[in-house]
C-alpha cells in the first residue's frame, strides 16, 4: 500500500484511499485503523507497513457503521467501522453536530461519526432520547453540541490582550504558506480583495504586493496597529479595525475575491453560517473565495476545529467549487491539516 508523500487520505464513507481508489484489503484496512493516534502537533496518524502518516479524513477519521451495547458497563458501547474494525466507546464521549449526527470518541480517544445505519440502530437501542440526552439502561446522559464556544471571544479586549501578550499561535510572520504557492498559479487580474480577520497583514499584504486592491479587516486594535506597522507602506493596502459581522450592506458586491485564513476557526462555530452569508454578500456575481481552512478536531476554542464534510455543507449551497484539495507543504505545526478551497460565487 503505497503512500503520496506520508499522507493517508480516508474518504467521506470512512475508507482508506491509494489516489482516488478505495482499499479493499480487509486486513489492511483493520489494521491501518487500529494504528490512529494523535500528533504532536494535533493531527491525526496511523502506520501502513512500517510508513506513518498524516491522516486526512474527510470526515471523522474513523465511522461507525454499526454500534451496539457491550456486555460490560451500561456506558460502554461497541462500534464496527469499516474493515470489519471494531472498537469501544463511552456513551459519556457523544456529541450532537448540526446536522443531528452523532460524534464520539473511542477507548483510545479517536473521534468517529454514526452513519445513519449505525445511528438508526442506536436509537432502537436506547429507551429515550430527545435533543440534549439520551437515556439508556434507565439513566439519562446528557449530549453537547459537537463544536461549542466556552470563552468569551466577544470580549473588545479578548483579542487585543493576546497579541499584546504573546506571539499569537496563528501569526507565522509571513503569509499562509498555501496562499504564496498558489496565487501566482492563479494568474488573478487586478482584483479588489477583501480578507476579515487579517491579524497583522502578512495575507493582505501579499496581495497588495501583486498589485490589487486590498481591505484588510480585524476585530483587534492591536492587531491593526501592528499591521499598520509593518504594512502601512502600501498604498493599495487599507486596513479597518471592526467586527466582521458587523460589515454594512454599503460594502455589498464590492469585492471580487474573499480570501479566508483564520477567521472561520476563530469565530464561534454557531456563527459560521452567518460568516458564510457575509462573504456571499460582499462578493461580486461570479465573486471568488479563496480559503485555507483547518480540518482538526478541536471541540472548544478558539481556534475552534472543522472537518471538510462540515465545511461543505456549509459551502455547497453558496460556492461552486473549483479546487478543493490538502495542502502538504504546511508549517510543521500544521500538518495533516491545511485544506485549500477555491471557489465562485453562486447565482442563488
Amino acid at each position: 500500500m503505497g503512500l503520496p508523500e506520508n499522507y493517508l487520505a480516508i474518504d467521506e464513507e470512512g475508507y482508506l484511499l491509494l489516489g482516488e481508489t478505495r482499499a479493499q484489503d480487509a486486513q489492511v484496512g483493520r489494521q491501518v485503523l487500529s494504528t490512529l493516534r494523535w500528533a504532536e502537533n494535533g493531527a491525526i496518524m496511523a502506520t501502513v507497513g512500517t510508513q506513518d502518516a498524516f491522516v486526512e479524513a474527510f470526515d471523522e477519521p474513523l465511522i461507525a457503521q454499526m454500534v451496539a451495547p457491550t456486555t460490560g458497563p451500561e456506558s460502554l458501547w461497541t462500534a464496527t467501522g469499516n474493515y470489519g474494525h471494531e472498537f469501544q466507546f463511552d456513551l459519556h464521549s457523544l456529541t450532537l453536530d448540526e446536522w443531528d449526527r452523532f460524534h464520539g470518541l473511542s477507548e483510545e480517544r479517536i473521534p468517529f461519526v454514526m452513519s445513519r445505519k449505525a445511528q438508526a440502530a442506536f436509537f432502537n437501542a436506547l429507551d429515550e432520547f430527545d435533543d440534549d440526552s439520551i437515556t439508556y439502561g434507565g439513566k439519562t446522559i446528557a449530549v453537547e453540541p459537537w463544536m461549542t464556544s466556552k470563552t468569551d471571544i466577544r470580549k473588545s479586549s479578548y483579542w487585543s490582550d493576546i497579541y499584546k501578550s504573546q506571539t499569537p499561535g496563528w501569526e507565522m510572520n509571513r503569509p499562509a504558506p498555501a496562499l504564496e504557492d498558489m496565487l501566482p498559479r492563479l494568474k488573478l487580474p487586478k482584483s479588489r480583495v477583501l480578507v476579515l480577520g487579517c491579524g497583522s497583514g502578512n495575507d493582505a499584504a501579499l496581495f497588495a504586493e501583486q498589485g490589487h486592491v486590498v481591505t484588510a479587516v480585524d476585530f483587534s486594535p492591536e492587531a491593526i496597529k501592528q499591521g499598520q506597522e509593518k504594512y502601512g507602506h502600501l498604498s493599495n493596502l487599507k486596513f479597518i479595525q471592526k467586527d466582521v459581522f458587523e460589515i454594512d450592506h454599503s460594502w455589498n458586491q464590492s469585492f471580487d475575491i474573499v480570501f479566508e485564513h483564520t477567521c472561520y476557526c476563530a469565530i464561534p462555530p454557531e456563527r459560521r453560517d452567518e460568516l458564510v452569508a457575509i462573504w456571499r454578500r460582499v462578493l461580486v456575481p461570479t465573486g471568488q473565495l479563496l480559503a485555507v481552512f483547518f480540518a482538526v478536531d478541536r471541540r472548544d476554542g478558539p481556534p475552534f476545529g472543522g472537518s471538510e464534510w462540515e465545511i461543505r455543507a456549509r459551502l455547497k449551497n453558496a460556492f461552486a467549487f473549483t479546487f478543493w484539495g490538502r495542502w502538504r507543504k504546511s508549517a510543521e505545526r500544521r500538518n495533516g491539516k491545511e485544506l485549500f478551497i477555491l471557489a465562485t460565487k453562486k447565482e442563488i
